[in-house]
């Protein structure tokens, strides 16, 4: 990214070309400043700065800030972000455990500004409630499908991009959609959330609130947990949103009242009966 910008100082305005030097030399500053901040330390106006993320091939200035952070970020360790590779056994352990209950801790903070009553109210009366997700939260959506549909609502979990859209394309105002979504930057999430809202649906999302899929549900759950998407192990955003969707299911479970006493009383018993019925092999 930064060679990138660098290679192109030639051919950009004498103001853009201001905006480039000044980037290259304070990238972390630049990656947490506001448009305003790196107009006025560029000596240039805000325009003048989106003109240059434009000619260096970003989509905006939100769009540089992310790919600044990505650049600056390149983690020391592809095992944990808070491992490192001198960390003894016991160490590494416990730095696990303490992220995420870090990340609990986080989003307790947050409960009482989330909608946790408008969703509830929205699922008592759906028609059906479809989970979806992508990548490792496509796991979370199959999870929270196998808990749900016990209380006696239709359920599913769409785990790729078709799918998803094709939901979205049919869904009605009785219907609702649970998108699942750590960074919340999948193009179809994203798509499916509009399309769905568009039509009536009530659309909730698990996700970063400062994300694209987050101005597109109408009900946000903000998960807004500091990871690094380049480290391939389950995360602590992870843990939040299967706790959270373990939330919402007591939730609703309680609003349901005795029906859904009922249902999960009666698929817990038809588990129960199979198992006693089962052959016995010495």
């Amino acid at each position: 990214m930064l060679n990138r910008i660098e290679a192109q100082i030639p051919s950009l305005s004498r103001a853009e070309q201001r905006v480039a030097r000044w980037l290259l030399a304070h990238p972390r500053q630049a990656a947490n400043a506001t448009l305003a901040e790196m107009a006025a330390e560029c000596d240039t106006s805000e325009p003048t700065v989106i003109r240059f993320c434009r000619h260096v091939g970003l989509d905006g200035f939100r769009d540089l800030a992310r790919r600044l952070t990505e650049a600056l970020s390149q983690p020391a360790s592809y095992v944990h972000r808070s491992v490192g590779k001198d960390d003894t056994t016991a160490d590494a352990v416990s730095k696990v455990v303490d992220a995420s209950i870090q990340a609990l801790i986080e989003v307790r903070s947050r409960l009482p500004l989330m909608p946790v009553d408008e969703a509830v109210s929205a699922m008592s009366v759906a028609r059906q409630i479809a989970f979806a997700g992508l990548g490792a939260s496509g796991h979370v959506a199959a999870d929270a499908c196998h808990k749900f549909f016990r209380l006696g609502i239709p359920c599913s979990a769409l785990g790729d991009s078709p799918t998803i859209l094709q939901f979205a394309s049919i869904a009605t105002a009785d219907d609702v959609l649970v998108t699942i979504s750590h960074a919340g930057h999948w193009p179809a999430l994203h798509e499916a959330a509009e399309m769905a809202g568009a039509r009536g649906a009530t659309v909730i999302g698990l996700t970063d609130p400062q994300s694209d899929l987050a101005s597109s549900v109408k009900l946000l759950f903000a998960c807004p947990i500091s990871e690094d998407t380049s480290v391939y192990t389950p995360m602590s955003s992870r843990l939040v949103q299967l706790t959270l969707l373990d939330a919402l299911h007591v939730a609703l479970a309680l609003s349901l009242k005795e029906v859904a006493a009922d249902n999960l009383r009666r698929s817990k018993y038809v588990l129960m009966a199979r198992r006693s019925n089962a052959p016995r092999h010495s």
